[in-house]
């Protein structure tokens, strides 16, 4: 029972890590295409 209870423990927080992986490269890319964005529009707007 209790090993049941560990893996099922050990899958969630694999997934938890996995998407909060994820989560804080999609904010690393998007924030860095919003620095390019506004460098890109202060040249050529300016």
């Amino acid at each position: 029972m209790a090993d049941n209870n560990d893996d099922l423990r050990n899958e969630e927080f694999r997934a938890h890590l996995e998407t909060y992986q994820l989560f804080t490269m999609l904010t690393k890319y998007g924030t860095i295409a919003v620095v390019v964005i506004l460098v890109l529009m202060a040249i050529f707007l300016l």
